[in-house]
C-alpha cells in the first residue's frame, strides 16, 4: 500500500501512499464545491441579520431585498439601546455574568468530578454515575416548576443568581470529561503523581487538568453558548426590567408595531460575543485536539 523512498544502500525512510490509500488524503473538486456551497448557506442567514440590521424598515418588503449592507447601523444601535422597554445594556450585563460564571463552575466541578469518576476508587461510584446520567434524561421543562417554587422559597425572584446557581453544574459536562479522562489519563500518571507525594487535588490541578484542556475548552464553549441563548428560564423567573439579552430582543418584539430593523440590531450585538468566545478559545480547543492526536 506504501511506497518506501531510498537512496543507494540506505534504507527506505519515508513512506508515500498510493494506489487505493491516496483516494483517502485528496479531495475531488465535487467536495469542495459542496462544502462551499455548505458554507454559503449557513453563512448567508448571518449575513442577511446584518444587512437588515444597517438599514431601514423598507428592506423588509423590499423586492428584490438588497444585498449589501446600509448606513443606518449606529442609528439602530443607538435606538437599540435607547428603547426604554428592552433594557439592553442590562440584558448584555445579566448575560455576560451568568455565562462566565456558569461556565466556569460548569468546567471546574465537571472536570473535577469527571477525574473523580474516571480515575479514583470509592464505594458507590457506578450508582452515582449511573445518576448523573439519568438526570440528562430529564427535559429541563418538566423542572421548570419546582425550581421556580426552590426560587420563591429562597427569595431569588428577579434575581440574577436564580439563573446562575441551578446551572453550576451539569449532567452532560460530568459524563463528557469522565469519557474524556478515562481514555487520555494513564493510570501510571497518577500513580506517579501519588508517588511524588501530590495530594489528590494537586493530581487533579497539576496533571489531569492540563491533559483535560481540549474536552475543557469545547465544554466551556458549548456551556457559555447555551447559557447565554438561554430564554425560558430567564423568561419565567426575572422580571422585564432585569432581563437577560434574550428577553430584551424579546420585548422588543413585543411593542406595538415590528421594528425589524430594531430586532435584527440586536441579534447582531447578541451574536458578536459568542463571535469574540469562538474566535478567542476556537483556536485553543483545535490546537488541543489536533496535539492530542499527535501524540496518540
Amino acid at each position: 500500500m506504501t511506497t518506501l523512498l531510498a537512496g543507494p544502500g540506505q534504507p527506505g525512510k519515508h513512506a508515500r501512499p498510493t494506489g487505493k490509500m491516496r483516494g483517502l488524503w485528496e479531495a475531488s473538486p465535487l467536495t469542495y464545491v459542496a462544502l462551499i456551497v455548505a458554507v454559503a448557506m449557513s453563512l448567508f442567514p448571518i449575513y442577511w441579520m446584518i444587512v437588515v440590521a444597517t438599514r431601514t424598515n423598507d428592506v423588509v418588503s423590499a423586492v428584490p431585498p438588497p444585498l449589501l449592507p446600509g448606513g443606518e447601523g449606529g442609528d439602530n444601535v443607538g435606538r437599540l439601546f435607547d428603547n426604554p422597554d428592552a433594557y439592553f445594556a442590562q440584558g448584555l450585563l445579566n448575560s455576560a455574568i451568568a455565562s462566565t460564571v456558569v461556565t466556569v463552575s460548569t468546567v471546574f466541578f465537571a472536570s473535577l468530578a469527571g477525574f473523580a469518576f474516571a480515575k479514583l476508587r470509592f464505594k458507590g461510584k457506578n450508582g452515582l454515575l449511573l445518576t448523573i446520567i439519568a438526570t440528562m434524561m430529564i427535559p429541563v421543562q418538566m423542572g421548570i416548576i419546582p425550581l421556580y417554587m426552590i426560587m420563591v422559597e429562597l427569595g431569588w425572584q428577579n434575581q440574577l443568581q436564580a439563573v446562575i446557581v441551578p446551572f453550576l453544574v451539569t449532567g452532560f459536562g460530568v459524563f463528557m470529561m469522565r469519557q474524556y479522562a478515562s481514555q487520555a489519563i494513564p493510570d501510571e500518571l497518577i500513580e506517579a503523581a501519588r508517588v511524588d507525594g501530590c495530594s489528590t487535588f494537586g493530581i487533579y490541578w497539576r496533571v489531569v487538568m492540563p491533559a483535560l484542556r481540549p474536552a475543557a475548552g469545547v465544554l466551556g464553549l458549548l456551556t457559555f453558548m447555551q447559557t447565554w441563548n438561554e430564554f425560558m428560564w430567564p423568561l419565567a423567573v426575572l422580571a422585564p426590567d432585569n432581563p437577560t439579552v434574550q428577553l430584551s430582543i424579546n420585548n422588543l418584539a413585543n411593542a406595538y408595531f415590528d421594528d425589524y430593523t430594531l430586532m435584527f440590531a440586536g441579534t447582531t450585538v447578541a451574536v458578536l460575543p459568542l463571535l469574540v468566545v469562538f474566535i478567542v478559545f476556537g483556536r485553543q480547543i483545535i490546537g488541543g485536539i489536533m496535539e492530542g492526536a499527535v501524540k496518540a
